[in-house]
């Protein structure tokens, strides 16, 4: 009877080693959309800031994710380089943060109802949504920006104001962030905006952690804590 409860309660013991690594895996997911003739740097920057924050304890239950807007394994961004996705919007995939890049050939993406539609969707219950370059244009289509602050690539703010009036547009700013939405020039500004987006959902401390490790500070100055 002595060795039955004590072969049980080893069993008992296994148990929750072997469950407690799954209970602690990622759950939460940072969505990057990309698309053919993305600009690089607007989405492997928060790839990897976000990518090097995962592998921190006290960021792994977040794991970044590509989401590509048509259904396809691979997209190529302006630059040429090939990469791969994880899901698509047409399996209307589940994130707490959604990242818009910029193309320099916008006007599809605007007029592309089904992508406009998971961006509204997926900003009703994000934690946060965000935007480089002229990814802005999608979020005001979307009417996310509406009463917001928001920016674009340095030049086209007047546009952004012009195509959005409702939106409250900022000039000569890297990084703008408004309530659970930042905005940023995109370019080098993505990883300024992405590490600022850090600092949000965790803290100065863990974003500076970060930094550190992509040597950020040797390039710029610019601050990522607002």
């Amino acid at each position: 009877m002595k060795l039955f409860k004590l072969m049980k309660l080893i069993l008992l013991t296994l148990c929750v080693i072997v469950t407690v690594p799954t209970a602690m895996a990622a759950d939460k997911k940072i969505g990057i959309l990309v698309f053919d003739g993305v600009l690089t740097s607007d989405i492997t920057a928060p790839l990897e800031v976000f990518g090097v924050a995962s592998r921190k304890s006290w960021f792994t239950d977040y794991t970044p994710i590509v989401i590509a807007v048509e259904k396809t394994d691979t997209i190529t961004t302006e630059e040429g380089l090939s990469i791969a996705v994880d899901s698509w919007i047409g399996e209307q995939p589940k994130v707490d943060v959604l990242i818009v890049p910029s193309s320099y050939s916008m006007e599809p993406l605007i007029n592309n109802s089904a992508l406009i539609s998971f961006i509204q969707l997926t900003g009703k219950n994000a934690e946060w949504m965000a935007s480089n370059c002229s990814g802005a244009f999608l979020l005001g289509e979307a009417g996310l920006l509406n009463g917001l602050k928001a920016t674009t690539w340095a030049g086209g703010e007047a546009q952004l104001k012009k195509a959005y009036p409702k939106i409250d547009v900022q000039f000569d700013s890297n990084v703008v962030i408004d309530k659970n939405v930042i905005t940023s020039n995109g370019s080098l500004v993505s990883y300024q905006a992405a590490l600022a987006l850090l600092a949000k959902m965790t803290s100065e401390r863990k974003a500076n952690e970060v930094a550190e490790a992509l040597q950020y500070q040797r390039f710029s100055k610019q601050r990522f804590t607002f």
